[in-house]
């Protein structure tokens, strides 16, 4: 696309119980509108959308006292907490409607709001997805660099195609939501879900910040069941895995019962009680492992058959304000 044909940007921001932060987060985000619409990058429709994900506190009264406030501000609001991923699918999907790029970002300022003039430059450069990525993580603790690096890494191992070190600081184009929307999964991974979308895509590097103020909504609970639904919603493996250990085990059995008939033709007696206890301990381990790993997957096809909306808007202030 060319330059001479600025487009619309909306920046998608999910939100949930984040008054401490909101009123700074908005400073920020007009600033660097003013600054692009000023620099001719984008246009004088472009705006930020909140996403009120079933906040607790006053997050949806600041949003809509914001947008009362704020021609560069708008939002909506879910019927309930839906969770991170369902709050940004919204935010996208309802902006997509207004905009030809669409941006989505935490609210929390740890992403580098600086780098949306690379992502949108890339996108004029023919890119419709680039990706925010951190270029380092010497700000993180060791347990949360560690943790962090491993569940990249061991989600590419188990076949899930991931931009390492990208979390949902991305730009997309309206070709590539129109396309999106297609995906109707409800068990959602975004991060592995826009790879498989397609399209000429690159990333941009930043340095990731540390939240400017409030709790982190992603505890170690919460990444770990995180990973985990990544992992089941991309790839099979598990079950593969489940696969090879069942046959390992199988073999070392059949290799285990010839022992012993040969011990008892031989006439020898063998006292092998640790022996035998630890070997039904072991394989009703595994056999129990191996039905939560398949009812997992048997659980997820369930909610996949149900067909339920992966989200409710209940309010929309880009419409009401029409």
């Amino acid at each position: 696309m060319s330059k001479n044909n600025i487009c619309t940007l909306y920046v998608v921001v999910p939100c949930y119980n984040e008054e401490e932060v909101l009123t700074e987060t908005t400073k920020r985000l007009k600033k660097k509108l003013e600054t692009l619409i000023k620099s001719k990058k984008i246009t004088e429709k472009s705006k930020v959308m909140y996403v009120n994900d079933g906040s607790k506190d006053k997050t949806w009264e600041m949003i809509c006292d914001i947008n009362q406030k704020e021609k560069l501000f708008t939002g909506i609001s879910l019927s309930r907490n839906k969770g991170h991923q369902n709050a940004l699918l919204a935010g996208l999907m309802t902006a997509k409607e207004y905009a030809d790029i669409v941006i989505s970002m935490d609210a929390d300022l740890q992403d580098d709001i600086d780098a949306m003039d690379e992502m949108i430059d890339k996108y004029y450069d023919g890119c419709e997805i680039v990706y925010g990525v951190r270029s380092s993580r010497k700000k993180d603790t060791f347990f949360k660099r560690f943790t962090a690096e491993s569940f990249y890494k061991f989600m590419s191992f188990m076949g899930v195609d991931v931009v390492f070190n990208h979390a949902d600081y991305r730009l997309t184009s309206k070709k590539v939501l129109n396309n999106f929307s297609e995906f109707t999964e409800v068990n959602l991974f975004l991060r592995g879900m826009f790879p498989l979308v397609g399209y000429k895509s690159d990333v941009v590097y930043y340095e990731r910040n540390e939240r400017f103020a409030g709790e982190s909504k992603y505890p170690l609970k919460k990444m770990l069941n995180f990973a985990w639904d990544g992992i089941t919603s991309f790839s099979v493996k598990p079950i593969r895995l489940v696969l090879n250990i069942g046959i390992i085990i199988f073999v070392l059995s059949l290799i285990m019962l010839i022992y012993c008939l040969v011990v008892k033709i031989l006439g020898k007696t063998v006292e092998g009680w640790t022996f035998i206890v630890g070997s039904i301990w072991l394989v009703s381990g595994i056999q129990m492992l191996s039905i939560g790993i398949i009812g997992e997957y048997i659980g997820k096809i369930y909610s996949e058959t149900k067909r339920r909306p992966r989200y409710i808007v209940s309010e929309n202030l880009e419409e009401k304000n029409k």
